[in-house]
């Protein structure tokens, strides 16, 4: 009798081959958005829609950003001014600060894995023009991500706190939340996406998600 495939290694294989065939990705993804099926990750999606929402009204094609360890979300969103991007190891943001000043820069899931976020958030604020605003999301109820460390969570007062260890002001710092019990429990096997009906009720003592806006002062 044929050994059956256990489902994980049907999606691990899938992962893979999606993986390994970028661009047959990114059409694919294209297909299930026009078909009504939200492709981004679940516990991201309402961090995404209020994020996206609020740099469209800073003036995204007046905008000169830097995105730090970079995925596809906002690149793909936007047609910034103009768009810089750094890749860990060759740019570590816990060490180092670019020369350039830039309006808008973008931390997406990159602080809870950093071992001195501290360092981080005060190289960020150096690298920000008066004015412009840091725009950091990071996970909370979400199970251990060893890519390739995984050190930090915050909830919205801590990560307040962080930020004004970096140099932020308490006035110039709005955060942000959401989540629920199914989201959090649906993740604990795996990343999943939005979809077509998965809830985006919010109950505030379980987040999965955290975010903020940060100003440096003029």
């Amino acid at each position: 009798m044929k050994k059956a495939i256990p489902n994980e290694e049907r999606v691990s294989f899938f992962g893979r081959f999606l993986r390994t065939y970028p661009n047959f990705k990114n059409k694919l993804r294209d297909l299930l958005e026009k078909s009504g099926y939200k492709t981004q990750d679940w516990v991201r999606y309402v961090m995404y829609r209020e994020c996206f929402s609020y740099i469209d009204k800073l003036g995204p094609q007046h905008l000169n950003v830097l995105e730090i360890s970079a995925g596809r979300e906002w690149r793909h969103r936007f047609k910034f001014g103009s768009y810089t991007e750094t890749e860990y190891p060759d740019f570590d943001v816990c060490m180092n600060a670019l020369p350039e000043k830039f309006d808008l820069i973008i931390a997406d899931q990159i602080f809870e894995h950093l071992a001195y976020p501290q360092r981080a958030a005060e190289n960020v604020y150096a690298m920000l023009k008066p004015g412009g605003i840091f725009i950091v999301a990071t996970p909370f109820l979400i199970r251990v991500h060893n890519i390739p460390d995984d050190c930090n969570r915050w909830t919205e007062s801590g990560l307040s706190y962080l930020l004004q260890e970096g140099g932020f002001k308490p006035k110039d710092i709005e955060t942000h939340s959401w989540g629920n019990r199914k989201c959090v429990v649906a993740n604990f096997s795996g990343w999943k996406k939005r979809g077509f009906f998965r809830s985006l009720r919010n109950e505030p003592n379980f987040p999965v998600m955290v975010w903020a806006y940060a100003k440096r002062s003029s």
